[in-house]
Order: C-alpha cells, then sequence, then structure tokens
C-alpha cells in the first residue's frame, strides 16, 4: 500500500475467524489496532467515516462463489477502492474443551456454511451429532469453550484464541477451498504496478442498448485484456436492471488496460473503478499463473504502433 502503512484496521468480526486471520497474514496489521465489525457493512462504513484506515472484508468463496453484500456495498455509497487481497485456505477443525473425547460429542456449534462444507465427514465420524447453527465461525468456539456445546467446527485461528482442543483437523470436504478477502480503503493512488496485477471494476450497462454487455466485454478483448471473473447483482431500481462487478488482468497504469478503460466510459451508463492491486498466487500446481497477451497486444506493440502512426502523420514512409 502506497504511503504510511494503516495503523488501524477494521474486519468482519467477530474474533477467531478466517477473516481476523487473514487480516494477520498483512504484516502491516500485525504492528496495527485490529477492531472486529458485526457486518460488511459497518466495516466499510468505518473506513468512509474515518474511523478505520483499511477493512478487510470477504469477496468471494471457491465454494460458495461471491460475497454479494461486500460487492453491493462497493458498488454503492461513497467510493472505496481495493488495494491487496488476501487469499486464504478454508481449514476447518473440529474444537472442544480439552478432555472431550470425539465418541462423546453429540452438540456441535457451526456457521451454516461451514456445516455444509463439512457434511461427509460429519456423516462419516458423527452421524448422531447434532448440529446447532450459529452466527459465525467465532462464536461457535466461543460457545464449546463456555460449555454449551459439545464440540465446534471452526477456523484454527478461533480454536486456539478460544483454547479449544482440535479433535479433527482438515475436516472440510473440499480440501482445496479458499475464501479471496479485499483490504479496502479510501481512494488514493493505487500500489505501482507489479506486472501481475488484477483491476476491479463495477460496470453499469445501458439497458436500452442491444448487445450492451457485448460491447463491454469487446473492450477488453480486443485489447487482449483477460477477463477473470464477471459476477452481476441487481441494482435494485427496477427487475433485469444490473450491475456488473469484473476482474481483469492490468493495472491501471497500463496503456492495455488504461485503453480499455476509456472504452468502457464511452459505451457503459457508468463505470466505478473499485482497484488495482497485486495478485496473490494460489495454487501454481493447478495452473495458476498470468495469462500472457495476444501476440501484437503488449504495451510494447501498443507503443510501436503509435510511432508508426506519428511517422505517418509527418508524411514519413520509411
Amino acid at each position: 500500500m502506497p504511503g504510511t502503512p494503516p495503523s488501524r484496521f477494521v474486519y468482519l468480526g467477530p474474533e477467531g475467524t478466517f477473516a481476523e486471520q487473514a487480516l494477520r497474514a498483512i504484516p502491516a496489521a500485525e504492528r496495527a489496532s485490529r477492531i472486529p465489525s458485526r457486518s460488511v457493512g459497518e466495516a466499510l462504513e468505518a473506513v468512509r467515516a474515518g474511523e478505520a484506515e483499511a477493512a478487510l472484508v470477504p469477496l468471494e468463496n471457491s465454494i460458495g462463489g461471491a460475497v454479494g453484500v461486500t460487492l453491493d456495498e462497493l458498488a454503492e455509497g461513497e467510493p472505496l477502492v481495493i488495494t491487496r487481497e488476501v487469499i486464504l485456505p478454508v481449514e476447518f477443525v473440529l474444537g472442544a474443551r480439552p478432555g472431550t473425547q470425539l465418541a462423546t460429542v453429540r452438540s456441535i456449534a457451526a456457521h451454516p456454511q461451514a456445516s455444509t462444507q463439512c457434511r461427509n465427514w460429519l456423516h462419516a465420524h458423527l452421524p448422531d451429532a447434532t448440529v446447532v447453527d450459529v452466527l459465525s465461525n467465532g462464536a461457535a468456539a466461543a460457545g464449546a469453550a463456555r460449555g454449551e456445546y459439545d464440540a465446534a467446527i471452526c477456523a484454527p485461528i478461533g480454536a486456539a484464541r478460544h483454547r479449544l482442543e482440535v479433535l479433527a483437523d482438515k475436516i472440510a470436504d473440499h480440501p482445496d477451498a479458499v475464501t479471496r478477502f479485499a483490504l479496502v480503503t479510501r481512494p488514493g493512488p493505487p500500489p505501482p504496478p507489479t506486472g501481475d496485477d488484477v483491476t476491479s471494476l463495477a460496470v453499469y450497462i445501458a439497458h436500452d442498448r442491444v448487445g450492451a454487455l457485448l460491447s463491454v466485454l469487446m473492450e477488453l478483448a480486443v485489447r487482449g485484456v483477460n477477463l477473470t471473473r464477471i459476477e452481476s447483482r441487481p441494482t435494485g431500481e427496477a427487475l433485469g436492471r444490473y450491475v456488473f462487478f469484473l476482474d481483469c488482468t492490468g493495472h491501471v497504469a497500463d496503456v492495455r488496460l488504461g485503453e480499455a478503460l476509456q472504452g468502457l466510459r464511452r459505451v457503459c451508463a457508468d463505470v466505478r473503478f473499485l482497484g488495482s492491486y497485486p495478485r496473490q498466487r494460489w495454487h501454481e500446481a493447478t495452473g495458476d499463473r498470468p495469462v500472457p497477451a495476444p501476440a501484437g497486444l503488449t504495451d510494447t506493440d501498443y507503443a510501436d504502433a503509435a510511432a508508426w502512426l506519428a511517422r505517418l502523420r509527418a508524411g514519413d514512409l520509411a
């Protein structure tokens, strides 16, 4: 992040959740105050109001998809920008008070998404246990620590925070599941380009134009800008009115992406810039590598073409 690192962070609470674990992966956050918030909206409003300098909120999960409330909050209100992403493995554990035996577990506290992602493990190892829905992974761990439940499905940080004994680890049905978090700040100069960056946008298309979405995609495609994610969310204006959230490879400082942004500005009803920031690579073994631009569409190619046009205009045909 450019300039002085933030000294006050907020994150989607409570304590002992994956969000706190992701935040603590940021070196500056380890040396700063970390404040849990009750909701994504509350965390982002704290940044807008100047009560915190940055907020860490979930953006998408490889199993559950996009986090709609985060997208909605970024699309509305005073502009905010993403300055960093954190990709965290979703590794659930079964925690209980010390001395608890797995065979004696009859009640398990879990957030509904957590119990869903551990359904096969629960059926195989604790088929007779009752799963009780709670508001968060942190709340599940806290409830088990207080003795309200025999055990909890929670994040490793939650088990450690509440001094629970881990009865079983890596119990999720999808061992490669990850959650992507976004570090959000008030608008300012983006982090400098690294050569492997992501630019996020909220795009409002002209609904009375045939092929409006296709024209958006073409502005990116003809310049060799790779679209890595597209999500639609209702705008709330009327049935059938949507805003599209795009993640593209590249940085706002890149020639190709800059020209694509200018094109989107021309053909869209509105475009909200949500930030350019370094991409966090996750699983190189599964092919998570940059997608190279097609021949003729690199920044060098654009510069060469512009110089050629300037020579033509000057009468130099050599």
